[in-house]
């Protein structure tokens, strides 16, 4: 019997969250409805689990729909059959039919399994491990306001400072009612406190920070607590400093960890020894144009230009050929054309340039894509610059 691709029905869910569980070691929310999943079954058993939210991503200050994949796993007796091919090759076709989500993002456990559908790392997450004694400043707007905890009335304020905060922003996520109540009330872990402060400024707010503490040890002897930053939004450079130095002052802390840092994050220009950061990064969202007309227009673009680029694209076909893209700060249009290209280039790098993870003069370097007509590469750094390098503070 053939792979059948379909949506599960409601009563094939507790299947899904098991074969899914299975797959990814981790328990699968009760909240997750059969109408967004789309899996493969062999032989009329649920073999492979897949799932995309409907999201919506900042790209230089527009929103941009987005179908967020999630859920994805396959059970070991089911394994290098091709589901997972079959299933995003269908995925990829309803989205282009639907015409309402031209991106498609997740994240991996191996960035290799989806780059094999013309996906890239559009966003890096940079993660931090620091101990309070080293986040000494040697430059940055000294705080003048002080901090106080947030409270139950205090939801719009935080969302209003999110969205304050992702307005210019690419990569970050608009956060629905559900997003919030999920991110301020988490499973409870055994161990972990959490809490959440507000900075302010003359009675105005300008940032805040939710975290976790635990307990900790270091040594036989020593015993403390160690914060993990879940959250945090600064619309101000003073605002910024007075969050790390609201940490640095609890001589409890044995350790901060911030997994979310974005790529332009100052802390590493500001602190006086800045190697104690002990910064890793790898990759965070990959993220994938399933439809490059209906993605490009949508994008913010902060200046004008006349873009000539030819895409290639196997698994979506509708993608392929030369197009003409015109942006202005007030919006843009494409459309196909006869005219020579300035650029050709897998979609997969559209992708790069799209969410300003590298610009087009770096994307030749690295030989991600041919250029046509040299003199254009000036053109297209400008025209898709971002104002932000990409970031994205949640998980899905």
């Amino acid at each position: 019997m053939e792979l059948e691709i379909r949506k599960a029905k409601p009563e094939e869910m507790d299947e899904f969250r098991r074969v899914a569980g299975t797959a990814l070691l981790m328990p699968i929310p009760d909240f997750l409805s059969d109408d967004i999943t789309l899996c493969a079954f062999k032989d009329g058993k649920l073999a492979t689990s897949y799932a995309a939210w409907n999201l919506t991503v900042k790209a230089n200050g527009n929103d941009v729909p987005v179908a967020g994949v999630t859920m994805v796993g396959t059970l070991p007796v089911y394994r290098r059959l091709g589901c997972l091919r079959k299933i995003t090759t269908r995925h990829f076709e309803l989205l282009h039919e639907k015409g309402e989500q031209p991106v498609a993002a997740l994240y991996a456990s191996r960035a290799a399994i989806y780059r094999r559908y013309a996906y890239s790392v559009v966003v890096t997450r940079h993660i931090y491990k620091v101990e309070p004694r080293y986040i000494q400043f040697i430059a940055g707007k000294e705080p003048k306001g002080s901090f106080r905890e947030a409270g139950e009335n205090d939801t719009d304020t935080l969302a209003i400072l999110y969205d304050r905060f992702i307005a210019d922003r690419t990569g970050y996520l608009l956060r629905n009612t559900d997003m919030w109540k999920r991110r301020l009330n988490p499973t409870p872990r055994e161990g972990h406190q959490q809490s959440i402060v507000i900075y302010e400024e003359d009675g105005e707010p300008l940032g805040y920070v939710i975290y976790s503490a635990s307990m900790a040890q270091d040594g036989r002897l020593k015993f403390g607590q160690n914060i993990s930053i879940r959250d945090m939004v600064w619309l101000t450079p003073s605002a910024y400093r007075a969050i790390w130095e609201f940490f640095s002052l609890m001589d409890i802390i044995l350790e901060i960890t911030w997994g979310e840092a974005p790529t332009d994050d100052p802390l590493p220009h500001l602190l006086m020894e800045p190697r104690m950061l002990n910064e890793l990064s790898h990759d965070g969202v990959l993220a994938r144009i399933v439809d490059v007309e209906r993605a490009m227009d949508k994008r913010g673009y902060d200046t004008e230009g006349i873009l000539t680029f030819r895409i290639i694209d196997k698994l979506c076909p509708w993608n392929e050929g030369t197009w003409k893209l015109e942006t202005s700060p007030d919006g843009a249009t494409i459309k196909r054309t006869d005219e020579e290209p300035q650029l050709e280039m897998p979609v997969s790098t559209l992708a790069l340039l799209y969410f300003g993870q590298v610009s087009a003069t770096e994307a030749a370097r690295m030989g991600r894509l041919d250029v046509h007509e040299p003199g254009s590469i000036a053109s297209w750094d400008s025209v898709m610059g971002t104002r932000y390098r990409p970031g994205c503070a949640d998980m899905f």
